[in-house]
């Protein structure tokens, strides 16, 4: 039963293992070893290796070793065995795990600063208001684990780390024995920060396609995510400017086709014309009717809404075509029916535009407008813009 247990305890670990290591890892080659010698009493400075790009934790160790010491084991063979950063474990309990066995007598106090600008007050007077954490109690050896993600100083973003040490032996030389091992996220050791996202979706947002749609979030996420698929960040900040606008050309295009995007993107240009045709703005309304007709996506309504501006603008000719052609989609649709009517009554053909009006006067083209009352309604509308009236009043005196 024991070995049962064991084993499944172990088989349990080892899944944990590879599912959490998919997220990142401990980056051993460019982890920092460094052996200094701080002399009596004084200060000294050091910086740790680059961070690469996409490191969101380190790890780090301190150990103040005697004469002719050696460490028994590195930071990252101890490491090796721990998945990922939560692995460690929170507060005391995961800094013992990762102390050295051996320290020497001495002692000192350390303190992380974010630039070599911010070190100079320290080497100067031992001032440390300019430090992201300060170490004040001297110690002989120390381990900490560091979320940058959470930490107001040290950020994602941050290049390297600067660890200054302050010797507490005021009568010999100090060796110190500083170890960093940074944890990189799988996705943003693809440079992908918040500011690098920030920057595509601002960008995108002044594209063409974007400034079609009411809000184009969506939208511009979807060419965000292409592009980051695609590419590193830095390999996207070398591409040519003309080879970026073709990039958010051909991404823009495949997303523009999205299913829910599309959706999204015609709903708002149809409010966006109903709202021009109320504000009585025909001629802003019939481009946006346009891209939607000529993206293949319009409906009867939509032909009937830009036959209908066709009249108002006094071009006949396209609205009769307009009309014609939502007549085809849907040939119940009355609301098409009566501007058929009105286009042949003000292009005086009266004998095509009685025959209509008489035909569907006892019905209603809404669930709430009657047909007569639409055609009144239209009259008014059709006088205050100047359209040839002449034969309104006897369409009007068919109805009685």
């Amino acid at each position: 039963m024991n070995f049962k247990r064991i084993f499944l305890i172990l088989l349990i670990a080892s899944a944990y293992n590879s599912f959490a290591q998919k997220d990142g890892y401990w980056d051993k080659e460019r982890a920092t070893t460094k052996e200094i010698l701080v002399s009596a009493g004084d200060r000294i400075v050091v910086k740790t290796e680059d961070l690469p790009v996409g490191t969101t934790e380190i790890v780090y160790r301190i150990t103040l070793l005697d004469k002719n010491q050696q460490m028994a084991n590195s930071l990252v063979s101890l490491l090796k065995s721990i998945p990922d950063p939560y692995g460690i474990g929170q507060g005391s309990a995961g800094a013992v795990f990762l102390m050295s066995n051996i320290s020497g007598d001495d002692q000192c106090t350390y303190s992380l600063f974010t630039s070599s600008e911010n070190t100079k007050k320290y080497i100067t007077d031992g001032k440390v208001d300019n430090a992201c954490f300060s170490q004040k109690e001297p110690v002989s050896k120390d381990a900490k684990r560091i979320s940058l993600d959470k930490n107001s100083c040290l950020k994602e973003n941050t290049k390297a780390i600067w660890f200054g040490f302050e010797s507490k032996n005021w009568f010999l030389s100090q060796k110190v024995v500083l170890e960093v091992v940074p944890w990189v996220d799988v996705k943003l050791n693809r440079g992908w920060n918040q500011d690098n996202k920030n920057e595509i979706i601002s960008l995108c947002k002044t594209s063409t396609m974007a400034q079609k749609m009411a809000n184009s979030d969506d939208f511009c996420v979807c060419i965000l995510e292409k592009i980051m698929k695609q590419y590193r960040y830095s390999e996207f900040q070398k591409l040519l400017a003309v080879e970026k606008t073709k990039v958010y050309k051909d991404f823009g295009n495949v997303c523009y086709k999205d299913a829910d995007i599309s959706k999204n993107v015609y709903n708002d240009l149809r409010n966006q014309v109903s709202g021009l045709i109320k504000q009585q703005k025909y001629n802003e309304a019939i481009p946006k009717l346009g891209t939607i007709i000529n993206d293949g996506k319009a409906t009867a309504l939509d032909y009937n809404s830009i036959g209908y501006c066709y009249i108002l603008t006094k071009q006949y000719a396209k609205a009769l075509k307009f009309l014609q052609e939502g007549e085809k989609l849907d040939e119940t649709e009355l609301l098409i029916k009566l501007n058929l009517a009105h286009v042949y009554l003000v292009s005086h053909n009266y004998s095509d535009a009685k025959a209509i009006y008489k035909k569907y006067q006892n019905q209603n083209v809404t669930d709430s407008m009657s047909w007569k009352d639409k055609t009144k309604s239209d009259f008014t509308i059709f006088e205050k813009a100047g359209l040839p009236s002449k034969d309104f009043e006897k369409v009007l005196k068919l109805y009685n």
